[in-house]
């Protein structure tokens, strides 16, 4: 069994991997929020109109008293929003999005308001609004819109969402191969059992000391490369988890926050499916709805060659490749070490 995490959140793989689930349920559009899909027009904003975003560093309260940046209220959320997107429109140009260019002369740096509408498919007057702070909580899909507009990168996009209070959607196909320099990690790890994996549990790579342990990974059809698969589905296994009615209830309570978190994911819909059809424990537990994410602890072991031990579990989530994470294994006592000695001992015997 192993762990893992969620963006924030470290947990354990349970039977499997495990994932985050990211930020609070997101409401819709505002309701003054117009789209305007066609030409992207709206209300453009005469050349006289201000373009000056209020600065969160610089709003005091109603009382005159002091600087209220810093605190973290949804008003400087809001605040800050606008600064950041303006800041981003102002870095852009025509020519970095493929525009015509205009024979009128620019005022100010950067694309005009009209052009980021039009490229959003929002009003006008909306990123007016938007950019002056003026109460307003876009739609994920506007955000999403915006942040294309914008050519926002994958830390942009995601500080944009957190601003919004919205969830931010998944991007992008969730993880199927291991990153280079995670997977040389994993190895490195050696003589400490590792594994990596996604948040479907798959396992995507792993050093000698974890498929001594565990079992030959490499010799697994893919589809059953997978910590849940094993623990559930492959009879071999059963007797391997002292707490194996934990370890199962632990992994399903995780797997579900990675279902939450990953809507769109159709092969862990199809792994859940299979799970349900043919494991009477998975439909059971799954029906509980319990979501629990966890990044350590301790789990019991009954090894075939080398008998039983006790190991700890670390789950670790990479800065770079959050939808991958490093599951390392130690040993809790002297008795557990010698086991896991035995174990590796065995792996350089002729």
């Amino acid at each position: 069994m192993t762990g893992t995490v969620n963006s924030t959140q470290r947990r354990e793989l349970g039977p499997g991997g495990s994932s985050r689930t990211q930020g609070g349920p997101g409401n819709g559009a505002d309701s003054t929020q117009r789209r305007d899909l066609g030409s992207g027009g709206g209300s453009p904003r005469s050349h006289g109109q201000p373009e000056s975003a209020a600065d969160p560093t610089r709003r005091r309260d109603a009382s005159g008293g002091g600087n209220r940046a810093g605190r973290g209220s949804s008003a400087d959320r809001v605040q800050e929003m606008g600064a950041f997107l303006r800041a981003r429109r102002e870095r852009l140009t025509p020519e970095d999005l493929g525009l015509p260019q205009r024979r009128q002369a620019r005022r100010t740096p950067g694309l005009r308001r009209e052009e980021v509408a039009e490229l959003a498919g929002v009003s006008t007057d909306y990123i007016v609004r938007l950019e002056q702070g003026r109460g307003l909580r876009p739609s994920v899909e506007v955000l999403n819109a915006l942040a294309r507009a914008l050519c926002l990168n994958d830390d942009e996009r995601a500080y944009l969402f957190d601003l919004a209070l919205q969830r931010q959607p998944d991007h992008g196909k969730p993880s199927t191969a291991p990153a280079p320099a995670l997977a040389m990690l994993v190895r490195d790890l050696s003589p400490l059992p590792a594994m990596l994996v996604n948040h479907r549990y798959d396992i995507l790579a792993w050093n000698r000391e974890m498929a001594a342990l565990i079992t030959d990974f490499g010799a697994l059809p893919e589809r059953q490369r997978n910590t849940m698969w094993l623990c559930l589905l492959d009879p071999s296994m059963r007797d391997f988890y002292v707490e194996r009615e934990r370890v199962i209830r632990e992994g399903i309570a995780d797997l579900r926050a990675a279902w939450a978190a990953h809507p769109d994911d159709r092969a862990l819909a199809d792994l859940i499916a299979e799970f349900t059809a043919h494991s009477p424990e998975f439909e059971q537990a799954w029906a509980r709805h319990d979501v629990r994410v966890q990044g350590r602890g301790n789990k019991p072991l009954r090894h075939p060659l080398v008998g039983p031990l006790v190991v700890s579990y670390e789950v670790l989530m990479p800065v770079q490749d959050p939808d991958q994470r490093i599951v390392i294994y130690r040993a809790v006592d002297a008795d557990s070490q010698a086991a896991l000695d035995r174990l590796v001992a065995a792996l350089d015997a002729p």
